[in-house]
């Protein structure tokens, strides 16, 4: 029987990537109860074989009974998960009487929508976890964690790419931007990060004036205000191999504030690359800040 209250057992809403599997494996690894909740079209093949409720977004109530019959009351959120194109005709009675609050959030931006969903089930007696507090290992270290360094211009990229990111967090616009030799060449939006890394490896090129300047800096961080326990920014070994083909330098993120999918993997692939990965200082929402600035 479980009886820690870290140990609880535990539903992981499974999105894309690799973050549900991670969260699983650490579930079976720690002996907690956990049970996967996937949406209608979404079934994996790691998946297979482990505790599955299926669920569907206009149908709730379905769901949150299944949780509460199973003894499921804390819940994390894990993976991206595109905004779905809802069916009014098979909206349940609960989703009818969230209806007025859900549907104006999900018109807005992405931490808008994910603190309305974390009301709602927070309004069940369901507890919402970080993923970080199922999995603290997670959490982006600080200081440069490969084998390339840094040159000050590299670090005067990340500054203002840090600046630019932020801004537009500030706004719930996304969570990161590439800036080389000062130029903004992308800001994260709607689209996610693999799609920016495309468009700065298809037109990025042009706009590096000093062919032997800094090639440039992908910026992660949280959204200033965010509730960290939903949709906390992640890298891993893909965005270093996505940052490489878009000819960048390397990836600075938030210390401490940033999910590293594979934090060993993530390296080895950079130092692969060639490309610097370094955890950087900055004020989180607790007011403790981080050290490796230059």
């Amino acid at each position: 029987m479980v009886s820690a209250p870290d140990l609880q057992p535990l539903a992981i809403v499974a999105g894309d990537g690799d973050l549900p599997q991670l969260l699983a494996e650490e579930c079976q690894r720690s002996g907690r109860d956990f049970v996967l909740v996937l949406f209608a079209g979404f079934s994996p093949d790691w998946t297979i074989g482990l505790p599955v409720i299926r669920a569907e977004f206009e149908k709730p109530a379905r769901m949150f009974k299944a949780l509460k019959t199973g003894g499921f009351r804390a819940v994390t959120f894990a993976g991206a998960m595109q905004r779905p194109q809802l069916r009014p005709l098979k909206f349940d009675w609960k989703f009818l009487r969230l209806a007025p609050t859900l549907l104006p959030a999900m018109k807005s931006g992405d931490d808008v929508t994910l603190r309305t969903i974390t009301a709602i089930f927070e309004s069940e007696g369901i507890e919402v976890l970080g993923a970080h507090d199922v999995l603290a290992t997670l959490l982006a270290p600080s200081g440069v964690q490969t084998v390339a360094k840094l040159s000050k211009a590299d670090w005067a990229d990340i500054r203002r790419g840090f600046d630019i990111a932020e801004a537009a967090g500030r706004l719930d616009v996304g969570q990161g931007a590439v800036v080389a030799q000062g130029i903004c060449l992308a800001v994260e939006s709607i689209q996610g990060t693999d799609e920016m890394l495309r468009f700065v490896a298809d037109t990025g090129a042009a706009f590096r004036l000093d062919n032997n300047g800094a090639r440039g800096v992908l910026c992660k961080l949280p959204k200033p205000g965010q509730d960290w326990r939903t949709d906390l920014p992640s890298i891993g070994p893909a965005t270093m191999e996505a940052a490489a083909k878009a000819g960048l330098a390397g990836v600075a993120v938030q210390a401490g504030g940033v999910l590293v999918l594979g934090l060993e993997q993530t390296v080895a692939k950079a130092d692969e690359l060639g490309l610097f990965l370094v955890g950087v200082g900055r004020d989180d929402p607790s007011g403790n800040t981080g050290g490796a600035t230059p």
